[in-house]
């Protein structure tokens, strides 16, 4: 128990490390460059500390149980025993079916408790006076993250490079923006930010790298990194597919 507290107090100490620069330029202008006093020092005294203290616990708690978990579905779902094969026996992309299966329900899963998503979900749909749905957007950025990781880990699986990817889905994206109502592009480019957060990265990377190290031929430092584009251009692609299909929807039909 000594050992984890020690090992705790080691990481409180590094994030304070880390989030002092922050503090320091918020500090510095507002006292150097605005010229104003600190409104309720102590009240954001405690809340920095609350802070430091929040980013601890999750870094902990990612180095506890979400890394090895990610890692543990990896290799379970990739074992010769769970596949059905011999150890050295052939392999192909249709023999890791259900990591595919895996990575979709986990992106979709982790994508709709981002807490990051539901905030812009929510000012969504009141600033554009309920036009779009907050539940719509999370449904569709989330369909958009779990067709994205699913088709990062067939990646992982054949070995295939990751730009061919990435630029035929900024090609599909572009054509998309030609096309899609004006409002929703600016919302549908940060729906891609909003899902690299606290829940869905750090088991992407995870599943990520544990299946890269357990597929045989791949190499964790080359194909286990990735699926956080995907996690980043599919929801692009998904929100604004929703917003042309709401569009095409609502538009009158003419009268015979």
């Amino acid at each position: 128990m000594s050992a984890w507290l020690w090992h705790f107090a080691d990481m409180l100490l590094a994030t304070g490390r880390d989030i002092l620069p922050i503090a320091a330029i918020i500090i510095g202008f507002q006292l150097l460059v605005i010229r104003k006093p600190l409104a309720n020092p102590r009240k954001i005294a405690i809340g920095f500390f609350y802070v430091v203290l929040g980013i601890a616990c999750f870094l902990e708690g990612l180095d506890m149980a979400l890394f090895p978990l990610g890692k543990l579905m990896a290799t379970q779902l990739t074992s010769p025993e769970f596949l059905g094969i011999a150890a050295t026996g052939p392999r192909t992309w249709l023999t890791y079916s259900w990591v595919y299966v895996f990575a979709a329900c986990i992106g979709f899963a982790t994508t709709l408790a981002e807490p990051s998503l539901l905030a812009v979900a929510m000012k969504a749909e009141q600033i554009s006076g309920g036009a779009i749905r907050a539940w719509g957007l999370r449904i569709a950025v989330s369909i958009g993250v779990a067709v994205g990781i699913a088709l990062g880990t067939f990646r992982i699986v054949t070995g295939t490079e990751l730009y061919f990817y990435i630029v035929v889905g900024y090609v599909v994206v572009i054509i998309q923006t030609m096309f899609a109502p004006k409002m929703i592009i600016a919302l549908a480019y940060d729906s891609g930010g909003v899902t690299t957060s606290t829940v869905t990265v750090p088991l992407v990377t995870a599943l990520g790298l544990g299946l890269a190290t357990t597929v045989p031929g791949r190499n964790p430092l080359v194909d286990g990194f990735g699926l956080i584009a995907f996690a980043s251009l599919f929801p692009i692609i998904a929100v604004l597919a929703y917003a042309q299909l709401a569009q095409t929807l609502g538009k009158p039909h003419p009268k015979p």
